[in-house]
């Protein structure tokens, strides 16, 4: 049987083919690219809920404690709703495109900020020139390694919301675009950035029913501005920056263990296996484990940029240059 042809982008099947140490037998290759509408809609279910749960929790039992755990909780989920919306830009949440689509922009990515139909071409361009001179997110590894000096006064800009708060600035400038009148760019405003400000609205609305409005700006939009900004940077060092050989697919391109802590916050949904989703860009977050087992039964470990933990990372990162 031949395999189902590819929904994301053939450039990035090629590549795998032309990789015969990489490459997937019709069968593997069938098992590894099928989606689930069921595994998707779980996927998305599971990040809500542990946002209410976390909201419950902090409303029930209010202190310095339930807050900082809570709100680093739901920051994790805030990361992980943009990850599943990463997965449905490569056209993988689910199985039928047009769920697949409503699902990542409407339920996922926009509530946190993170449209969809904007971010699949420019996501799609940094899959083909992987940490090339022509990648987007080139700029987000190239400056490492850095000092420990300067990784802390990062922190400190994304846990002071510094960093948030600036990149909503930019959001909220480039949906308004910078032609016509105010209120022509105010509406252009409204229309590109719908999903955002409607899942938001709704999250509101929600929480001022059950008489808990400030939930949304303690357990909302808090960790949004601070807790999603880190843990967001720490995903980025990780996937790319201090790599080994830029032009060696298995190298410029890192997989790191994660414990069941870094799962909660900086790891969700399996993109800690990030290696291998850019080998097989068409694969569902849930089975990137599978495709790192077959990697590591073909031997290809030792050829593969792997780290054990999220610190071991950071370390690396701000070794001296």
């Amino acid at each position: 049987m031949n395999p189902t042809p590819s929904l994301v982008d053939p450039l990035l099947d090629d590549d795998v083919e032309r990789r015969p140490h990489c490459a997937l037998s019709p069968e593997e290759d069938q098992q590894l690219r099928q989606r689930s509408d069921l595994w998707g809609a779980c996927l998305v279910l599971h990040a809500w809920g542990m946002v209410a749960i976390c909201m419950a929790v902090f409303a029930t039992w209010p202190n310095p404690f339930t807050f900082l755990v809570c709100s680093a909780l739901i920051g994790g989920r805030q990361l992980g709703l943009s990850i599943l919306m990463h997965d449905a830009a490569h056209r993988v949440l689910m199985r039928q495109p047009l769920r697949n689509d409503f699902v990542g922009h409407w339920l996922a990515g926009g509530a946190v900020g993170s449209h969809m139909h904007d971010y699949r071409p420019y996501h799609l361009t940094h899959h083909r020139h992987t940490q090339q001179d022509n990648d987007p997110d080139l700029v987000l590894s190239a400056p490492f390694p850095i000092t420990a000096a300067g990784l802390r006064r990062k922190v400190w800009r994304d846990l002071s919301g510094q960093t948030g708060f600036k990149q909503r600035v930019a959001q909220l400038r480039a949906g308004m675009g910078k032609d016509g009148t105010l209120w022509q760019r105010i509406s252009r405003l409204l229309r590109h950035e719908r999903a955002f400000f409607l899942s938001n609205i709704c999250l509101l609305t929600v929480l001022w029913a059950l008489d808990q409005p400030m939930l949304f700006v303690w357990m909302w939009v808090l960790p949004l501005l601070t807790w999603f900004q880190l843990f967001s940077r720490v995903r980025n060092i990780a996937e790319h920056a201090v790599t080994g050989d830029r032009n060696d697919r298995l190298r410029n391109t890192r997989t790191t263990f994660a414990n069941m802590f870094e799962r909660l916050w900086v790891a969700p949904y399996w993109v800690n296996y990030h290696l291998e989703h850019h080998l097989y860009a068409f694969v569902p977050c849930w089975k990137l484990p599978a495709a790192h087992r077959l990697l590591v039964q073909r031997g290809l470990a030792p050829h593969m940029e792997i780290t054990p933990s999220y610190a071991a990372v950071l370390r690396q990162a701000t070794q001296s240059r």
